[in-house]
């Protein structure tokens, strides 16, 4: 008789000629032999051997296969090609002329000091390293600025910082990804039912982020397709359409994808259309002094709205502008309008971020504070980022004056150069982004993003010409 088992059974024919044949084929694995005598029935006919295998179904069968990830999964696909010329122009990871990785020299400095000290491994806070946070905030918001300042309290005839008088609740977070998902969990719990809006088009991640922290989002407009630049009365009206108290996803500087940013006057107006509908800004900056080359100039929008008493979210990385992409180091930062305000804001975030990391790591924190912190290391900080925010204007520069040497129809190329940042949005639509990698291997995201972080002067001219061909060959 065969015997079935539940929840599934799997009938196996096997015949062997005798039963030393079969005694020898269950001793060839230990496992397989184990398996099978613990669910094998034997019945006899004649010389045959009937035996059924009872194999138990996965708990997991009903979890189908998610799909590649639509940038990280560029890379995946970039390593697989053999071709010479392919370009890896997918993810923001920035590359030498020789399209290598690179590590800041005073990232290495910093780590030798790390070093030099002996620091230890032991567990940081919650909110993460103090000197971190207290550095990533002036970076942020300018060392002068009221928002940060430490006032003293007078005590006898003796002033002492009895207590820290800061607006802004800062800690630090698993680079921006995990500063945001901390933000969209704040969002979650304290603000049941707001709507998060974010541009159209927006970095790959932020709905995902949204999405698994339940927050509601819808879009505003931002892109426009006819002009390659921005839709600022689209923008406008949307804002001003969303329900008072929504929050307001806004890229701090050299947004992504595009590349497109509001003109200083048109940040100030929306500016007055948030405050107007009492909304709150959330900003997402992931590009302090990499997109100008100037930390001050990048962090303009931020200050914007904090001098005008608003409260408002930043979110940090410092993956772009220290080249610590694999660190995970960034920060989550909550303007207040009172200090008292902050102090709850922050108890709230650090509870938050227990059950989900329970504390942050700290090589990449160190590093932060050893070179923000450091005045020499700090100056020569900021000539590696405009060195590196040199070389990829020189290399968009490079690209549209290509792009115009080949050009035969008087299509206006000049978008490329008013965007900003290691991002270009090329106008390509997915089958020509399709094509730029099948025939070009070129690869990038199908949006028709590229980064320019990932180009050289030397193939400049190569992806001009596939920019060109699937622009004005493929439909």
């Amino acid at each position: 008789m065969a015997m079935s088992a539940t929840p599934a059974t799997l009938n196996v024919l096997l015949s062997f000629p005798s039963p030393n044949q079969r005694r020898l084929h269950l001793g060839t694995s230990n496992q397989s032999s184990s398996f099978l005598r613990t669910h094998l029935v034997n019945t006899k006919s004649f010389s045959r051997t009937t035996m059924t295998v009872a194999v138990n179904a996965s708990r997991f069968e009903n979890i189908t296969m998610a799909p590649p990830d639509p940038i990280l999964g560029v890379s995946e696909a970039f390593k697989a090609d053999t071709h010479e010329m392919k370009l890896n122009l997918g993810v923001g990871a920035y590359r030498t002329e020789d399209l290598q990785p690179y590590v800041l020299n005073v990232v290495k400095k910093a780590e030798n000091l790390m070093l030099e000290r002996g620091d230890n491994k032991e567990y940081l806070p919650i909110e993460g390293l103090a000197a971190f946070n207290k550095v990533t905030a002036e970076l942020l918001f300018g060392t002068d600025n009221q928002i940060i300042l430490q006032k003293k309290k007078r005590k006898s005839v003796i002033d002492v910082c009895v207590f820290c008088s800061l607006k802004v609740a800062t800690i630090q977070g698993l680079s921006g990804t995990g500063s945001l998902r901390l933000a969209a969990a704040l969002i979650e719990r304290y603000f049941p039912g707001a709507k998060v809006l974010i541009s159209s088009p927006t970095w790959g991640n932020h709905k995902n982020i949204f999405n698994d922290a339940r927050v509601q989002w819808s879009e505003y407009r931002y892109y426009d397709p006819n002009t390659v630049g921005l839709d600022f009365n689209g923008m406008i009206a949307d804002i001003k359409a969303a329900p008072d108290g929504s929050f307001i996803l806004l890229h701090g500087c050299a947004h992504n994808p595009t590349g497109i940013d509001p003109t200083p006057e048109q940040w100030e107006i929306i500016a007055d259309v948030i405050q107007e509908k009492n909304h709150i800004p959330f900003f997402d900056v992931a590009y302090q002094g990499f997109a100008s080359g100037s930390l001050d100039t990048d962090a303009s929008s931020v200050r914007l709205f904090a001098a005008r008493g608003m409260e408002l979210l930043v979110a940090q990385s410092y993956s772009k502008n220290l080249g610590l992409y694999a660190e995970r180091i960034g920060a989550i930062n909550v303007v207040c309008s009172t200090a008292d305000a902050a102090t709850r804001v922050k108890s709230q975030l650090k509870r938050l971020a227990r059950p989900m990391y329970s504390n942050p790591p700290v090589h990449g924190a160190r590093i932060v504070a050893n070179v923000v912190g450091n005045p020499e290391l700090f100056s020569e900080w900021k000539d590696e980022m405009e060195m590196m925010a040199g070389r990829i204007k020189s290399v968009r520069q490079k690209l549209y004056s290509s792009l115009c040497t080949k050009e035969k129809t008087g299509k206006d190329w000049s978008f490329i150069l008013k965007q900003i940042g290691m991002f270009s949005f090329t106008g390509l639509n997915k089958a020509q982004s399709d094509n730029m990698t099948n025939k070009w291997h070129v690869y990038m995201t199908k949006d028709g993003r590229i980064s320019l972080a990932g180009l050289s002067s030397a193939k400049c001219e190569y992806l001009a010409d596939a920019i060109i061909d699937s622009y004005h060959n493929v439909s």
